[in-house]
């Protein structure tokens, strides 16, 4: 009985449309139709998958192909690439003419267009909601309600971000002008890079910057300064940030970018005195341990304000699952925007197995999610990495591309691959008697190598390999531009 009230209660109920406007559309192809200036108007963001019905988003694509050859779209020119026979009732021709006689204006286009959008990204609303009503109900053992969060968090930034929900080809046209508009960006941003400058010159010489889209492992033994290295870079971008506003009404960055940080091994708390050693000049172990005197707190609290104005976000969860990084990487993407994504470190990231029968292949779900997300954000992510003990058993201890072979697919998903190496570290462990000859063999090389670090550019697929030799502060946790020796002052004789 209850079960006939609920149907006698759906019956009732008026049956809902998708939401749709077919006026605006007819509106809008008539304003083009009769100038195509109004298609300028709508073409940066309007799209022939947003409009409700067939034949209007049939009628816009070919209007789109024929103004970006340079031609003009008219209801001549429009009809020869359509079928004739629309209904028993209009032909093609008949309501093409139809449309461009019932235009008035260009002035509403815009809001035309906008109307179209806003009732197409609804109806995909619409899909991502029904999509996730009718798994949640269905219960599969192989999809757990985990992933269908994850699922539905993607496919709602992908709304967010784009206004579509699926991928695609992309026409050459379109790959071609974000590869000019990326030159344009380059040229009128400071350093005359492509990419997010790090602060260190010769870095960004060497790669034009961290790149968009790029996944980038940045990989050392213990005790080389990856971690510093990150936050050296994570900082330097951040302090950096400029916002543009542009005419659409988003925000990009001119200079730097907004950052986030996934420490999976220390706390925020140790990241940020880190970043407050380097800031302020003072030793890091000194602010933990609070040996500091009245001019040195003054210089802490002065380089803390300068700080808390940079766009820097630490996630310090630990054990955090590849999917739940995604997942607070897209939330962040779409509420505050993020630039560059860092991940300390990569093996303290889980895949979707929680078995550890083989942890190579769940390296590479990681490193293979890592770059699709990559792609997905449209920013750069450095993943830092730890090399195997293989490096030590060597006399040269620059670590090699083989020493990251036994982690899965991390060179091959790697877009860049960088290694840390400090001879200082090394040689401070060999050193012999005092007032031998050795000693003072020992004691030049020190000298050579002392605040001496490299960047090893192993890999790079859109430029140059090479090294690249930085300035190192143990004290302050700090790599610097390493000063050239053509700019030394000449010592006196």
């Amino acid at each position: 009985m209850e079960a006939a009230q609920k149907f006698d209660v759906a019956q009732s109920e008026e049956y809902r449309q998708a939401p749709h406007n077919v006026e605006a559309e007819q509106a809008l192809l008539g304003a083009i139709l009769v100038n195509n200036e109004a298609f300028d108007r709508v073409s940066d963001f309007l799209l022939a998958e947003h409009f409700y019905e067939q034949v209007h988003a049939d009628i816009y694509s070919v209007c789109t192909k024929i103004i970006r050859s340079g031609k003009r779209a008219t209801p001549i020119t429009v009809k020869t690439f359509l079928p004739d026979d629309l209904t028993p009732e209009f032909s093609m021709t008949q309501y093409l003419a139809r449309l461009a006689a019932d235009a008035t204006t260009i002035i509403n286009a815009a809001d035309y267009g906008q109307t179209i959008y806003d009732l197409a990204i609804r109806r995909k609303l619409i899909v991502v909601g029904e999509t996730l009503a009718n798994e949640a109900y269905t219960a599969d053992f192989d999809s757990p309600p985990s992933l269908q969060i994850e699922n539905t968090e993607k496919a709602l930034f992908e709304l967010a971000e784009k206004g579509r929900s699926d991928g695609g080809f992309v026409d050459f046209s379109a790959a071609l002008r974000e590869a000019v508009n990326m030159a344009g960006e380059a040229y009128r941003r400071d350093g005359s890079l492509s990419g997010l400058a790090t602060g260190l010159l010769d870095m960004d010489q060497k790669m034009g910057g961290l790149q968009r889209s790029d996944l980038i492992i940045l990989a050392a033994r213990p005790a080389m300064g990856k971690t510093s290295l990150a936050t050296n870079i994570a900082f330097n971008i951040a302090k950096a940030y400029e916002p543009e506003v542009l005419p659409d009404g988003t925000i990009k960055p001119a200079n730097g970018g907004v950052v986030a940080f996934f420490s999976l091994e220390m706390s925020a708390e140790q990241l940020a005195t880190r970043i407050l050693a380097e800031q302020s000049g003072i030793s890091s172990s000194d602010i933990r341990r609070g040996k500091i005197h009245e001019s040195q707190f003054s210089k802490l609290v002065e380089a803390s304000n300068i700080m808390a104005k940079a766009p820097l976000f630490i996630d310090d969860t630990g054990g955090l699952a590849i999917s739940q990084l995604a997942a607070r990487a897209r939330r962040l993407k779409r509420q505050k925007g993020v630039d560059l994504l860092i991940v300390d470190y990569l093996q303290l990231l889980s895949g979707s197995s929680k078995s550890q029968a083989n942890r190579v292949q769940e390296l590479t779900e990681i490193t293979t999610s890592l770059k699709a997300l990559a792609k997905e954000l449209d920013v750069p992510i450095i993943a830092l990495s730890q090399l195997s003990r293989q490096v030590e058993a060597r006399d040269d201890k620059r670590p090699q591309l083989a020493d990251l072979r036994e982690s899965g697919s991390i060179e091959q998903d790697a877009d860049v691959v960088l290694f840390v190496y400090r001879e200082e570290y090394y040689l401070k462990g060999k050193m012999p008697q005092e007032n031998t000859p050795e000693f003072f063999e020992w004691q030049a090389k020190m000298n050579e190598v002392e605040g001496r670090a490299e960047v090893i550019i192993s890999k790079q697929r859109h430029g140059p390999t090479g090294t690249v030799q930085l300035h190192f502060n143990a004290n302050l946790t700090r790599f610097g531009n390493l000063a050239k020796d053509e700019y030394l002052p000449e010592q006196l004789d």
